[in-house]
């Protein structure tokens, strides 16, 4: 069972100025969750925060999984960057991990070839990055988190840079592929959120709070004219353009 995440009075600063304090939320395990709210919030910190990845900053508070295990090693990374290496094939770069931990042998890379084949990418293990498209290099990305298998899987506007139906199809096979998994997803789209998660996050400012807006219990990934997921998209663009407007305190 992948764990829930819960924030217990999260601060965070950077360069010696506060982004927000005191922060509260719990995210429930084996199921996506989204945060959408304006750039420079702090959004992209917080998931950095929860994956260990900031330094040079003040953190404050307390990050805890349901289960009291430590988070530490549970936790895989998708950005919006795919991040691949070009001095690798594509079969090498979803190895990455395995790479860096001196662990990669012959089930390893079976295993890997097997990865590519459920993000169809099969029969270009051997391929190099420069000879991808777009699509198929998050593609890559995407089967390099699913070879580290963690039950905790943070996500940076992993399909912003895709065109509209490149990211359709990106969508559709994450959600299939880390169904189960407790995901974190920052996203500037509604319908994605929408269409993705079982419960959407607002994280809106003065001050910087995190607010559930949506919980929803069909099954993902949705259909882009489901009436519900619509009327839900229409407040949820209009509860952002109103955070957005609202003047400082």
């Amino acid at each position: 069972m992948s764990p829930g995440i819960s924030l217990h009075d999260i601060g965070l600063g950077y360069a010696g100025k506060p982004l927000f304090s005191q922060l509260k939320a719990h995210f429930k395990g084996a199921c996506w969750h989204s945060i959408l709210g304006r750039s420079g919030v702090g959004k992209s910190s917080l998931l950095q925060s929860i994956a260990g990845l900031l330094s040079d900053t003040a953190l404050t508070g307390h990050i805890n999984a349901s289960d009291g295990q430590p988070l530490q090693g549970r936790v895989a990374w998708m950005g919006q960057r795919d991040g691949l290496l070009p001095w690798l094939t594509v079969q090498q770069n979803v190895l990455l991990g395995a790479r860096l931990r001196k662990q990669v042998s012959a089930q390893h890379q079976e295993r890997a070839n097997g990865m590519l084949e459920r993000v169809g990418l099969g029969g270009m293990a051997h391929s190099m990055p420069e000879h991808l498209s777009g699509g198929q290099r998050q593609r890559v990305a995407l089967a390099r988190t699913l070879m580290e298998d963690k039950p905790v899987v943070l996500m940076d506007e992993p399909f912003s840079a895709l065109d509209a139906i490149t990211r359709l199809q990106l969508q559709d096979l994450a959600a299939t592929l880390l169904h189960g998994k407790t995901v974190l997803l920052i996203t500037h789209e509604p319908l994605e959120a929408l269409r993705l998660s079982e419960q959407v996050w607002v994280m809106t400012e003065r001050p910087v709070v995190l607010k559930m807006m949506f919980a929803i219990d069909t099954p993902a990934p949705r259909a882009l004219d489901d009436a519900q997921i619509l009327s839900w998209q229409g407040q949820l663009l209009a509860y952002l353009q109103k955070d957005q407007e609202a003047p400082a305190p």
